[in-house]
């Protein structure tokens, strides 16, 4: 028998329409919303590592890379490595930071963003050349850290506290007090110009308990005495060649060339001004 359709069904069938559209609208606005949570990673060849404007491979090159985990409620982990040189950290080789927190932005406050973490700087085989050589220390050099920032439009600040002795510098100098509650204010500026990434960068370490550091120094090593902070300069150009590829020029300086040394007997500065040069791969 035909069925006939009624004003009823008519109504029933525009409902059921209109849920399949707008279901339809529905997915398809989750299929391109943000997933839950991503990894990114990173790869990089440097003709130098400076940490803080102190290189960290003797003036020599880098190659480096990392993970990053991020949640989109803000949680976020990561790691990131390169080679350092031997001598400077009590024969490691290798340098592994892990770090790990929590960011995101306060709309009130003109969308100023904020981040709050912690990080481990750790070197495995670090104390491994006291068996070769008497004036290294069997101590595993490492450092952890927590840290503020907050960045606006260009502008950032990021202040970092040490939770331990300070890369272990005072165990390893056999010195009293702990270097513990060194702090390093970082302060920077990031912009793109005409197609090319600009920034500048300074910052400012406050070692704790600098003068048991400066007595060793003075007294052991025949360099100059130390002040109790030092700061660092960056200034860089760079250009972004697209799918994440990157080339940039830094020129770095120190306002003490002389304030750490390459190596453990102390015969040459960290902290000289130069150039380097570095190819950054994103993915």
């Amino acid at each position: 028998m035909k069925k006939t359709i009624n004003s009823n069904s008519l109504g029933s069938i525009k409902i059921a329409l209109c849920g399949l559209i707008l279901g339809g609208a529905i997915q398809a606005a989750m299929a391109h919303e943000e997933p839950e949570s991503k990894v990114t990673g990173n790869m990089s060849i440097a003709s130098d590592y400076r940490f803080r404007g102190f290189t960290q491979t003797n003036y020599g090159p880098a190659m480096q890379g990392g993970l990053d985990w991020e949640h989109r409620n803000g949680v976020y982990l990561g790691n990131w490595n390169s080679n350092v040189a031997q001598d400077l950290y009590n024969g490691g080789s290798l340098e592994m930071d892990f770090y790990g927190g929590f960011k995101g932005a306060w709309s009130s406050l003109f969308g100023t963003a904020y981040d709050v973490g912690a990080i481990y700087y750790g070197y495995p085989r670090s104390g491994t050349l006291a068996s070769l050589n008497p004036i290294y220390s069997n101590t595993a050099v490492s450092n952890t850290e927590v840290y503020v920032g907050l960045s606006n439009g260009p502008l950032s600040l990021k202040v970092n506290m040490a939770t331990s002795d300070y890369f272990k510098m005072a165990t390893l100098l056999n010195a009293p007090m702990s270097t513990k509650g060194t702090t390093y204010v970082d302060l920077g500026y990031s912009q793109e110009l005409g197609g090319l990434l600009f920034g500048a960068h300074m910052g400012v370490l406050n070692l704790k308990n600098y003068k048991q550091v400066q007595f060793y120094q003075a007294t052991e090593l025949g360099s100059q005495p130390l002040t109790p902070s030092v700061s660092d300069y960056k200034l860089s150009v760079g250009k972004d060649f697209g799918d994440n590829a990157v080339v940039s020029a830094n020129y770095y300086l120190t306002s003490k060339k002389g304030y750490f040394q390459t190596d453990a007997y102390g015969l040459r500065s960290a902290g000289k001004p130069s150039l380097t040069l570095a190819f950054t791969k994103g993915f």
